[in-house]
């Protein structure tokens, strides 16, 4: 608006200046509602456009602010629906056709039209690809993490029946010489049954295809200890596990390990001139929390883009256990991810 008025005071030659001025400010509202009504506003945009020349005798409006006309067309092809596109992009060339008859807009002048037109509508459709392209990568890193728990879940359950048949087999063994045996089997059976049960209906919750789980060994807690490397190049790996652990189940350790390797893996390729990258890791009665920092100078570098596709996957497995991850740069200079888990490691 402030734009349209320096130019209707101080641009001597602006045909109609009163109606150019009006008209110009009177239409940059429509910026306000371009990616939620954008077709209405590029209808709004030309209907105005259109009708104008009956109050300057037939001569168009000459006003360059109403250069960001071609926001309005570029939102409607970024934001809009198919439909929608294909709507405006009838409206638009009805309308130059219209002018073209009229006599108001020459040939040489529509060609020239045309070509910035459909320069902005090109910018609105190849941005559109790229974010539903980036979008349709993002699903992909959350499916395969997905995939990646369920994997855990189904050798944690592996886990869990191997001992009620251990079980199963201790109390027949022994129940000739010690009765009570079998009963106390039993009651372990059903708890592992329980436990078992539970995680195996998480694991069918998560998977998305029909491919059979790869086996691998689950990562524990105690296994953070291999990221310190002291022998590696680089950042040196402080890792410091509380002593009030405890037992936590297998899911939760994984997902603990996982976070952590994938944060320390980040920092010694993106923290700039980091020393010491120190992976802490508490727990009290009801959650789990990891810490993983550098003393790199890199956290606005990182910060200033979109997250990666590692953070991610770190972020969805975390929800996946009713968890929170969360990554940035600390107040003081380095990198932090911080998660926070359930102790009982129940899946959303």
């Amino acid at each position: 608006m402030a734009a349209a008025v320096l130019e209707g005071v101080l641009r001597p030659d602006l045909p109609w200046r009163a109606v150019s001025v009006t008209v110009t400010v009177g239409l940059t509202p429509t910026l306000l509602w371009r990616r939620t009504n954008p077709l209405l506003m590029v209808v709004i945009a030309f209907a105005v456009t259109s009708l104008a020349p009956l109050l300057t005798n037939g001569d168009p409006l000459d006003a360059y602010t109403m250069v960001y006309v071609l926001v309005l067309l570029y939102s409607l092809f970024r934001w809009g629906s198919g439909r929608e596109a294909a709507i405006g992009l009838a409206i638009m060339i009805v309308v130059v056709s219209l002018s073209l008859l009229s006599g108001r807009l020459t040939l040489g002048d529509a060609g020239g039209a045309f070509a910035v037109t459909f320069s902005a509508i090109a910018l609105g459709g190849a941005l559109r690809y790229r974010a539903g392209a980036r979008m349709r990568e993002l699903d992909q890193i959350k499916l395969l993490e997905r995939e990646r728990l369920a994997r855990d879940l189904h050798d944690t359950v592996a886990h869990h029946i191997s001992a009620m048949a251990i079980r199963a087999q201790a109390g027949i063994a022994t129940s000739a010489s010690r009765p009570n045996s079998a009963t106390e089997a039993l009651h372990v059976i059903e708890a592992e049954a329980a436990q078992a049960l539970d995680e195996m209906r998480a694991m069918v919750r998560l998977l998305r295809r029909d491919q059979p789980a790869e086996s691998a060994p689950v990562r524990r807690i105690t296994d953070l200890g291999q990221l310190a490397s002291p022998g590696r190049s680089g950042p040196s790996v402080e890792v410091e596990i509380s002593d009030d652990i405890g037992e936590l189940p297998l899911p939760i350790e994984a997902a603990i390990y996982r976070i952590a390797q994938e944060s320390v893996t980040n920092a010694r390729r993106h923290a700039r001139h980091a020393t010491r990258i120190e992976v802490r890791v508490a727990a009290d009665d009801t959650s789990v929390r990891l810490r993983v920092s550098d003393d790199g100078d890199g956290g606005l570098v990182r910060s200033a883009g979109s997250p990666g596709y590692g953070l991610i996957g770190m972020i969805e497995r975390a929800d996946l256990l009713g968890g929170t991850c969360e990554a940035g740069p600390a107040p003081d200079r380095g990198w932090t991810v911080t998660a926070v888990l359930p102790r009982t490691g129940a899946v959303t």
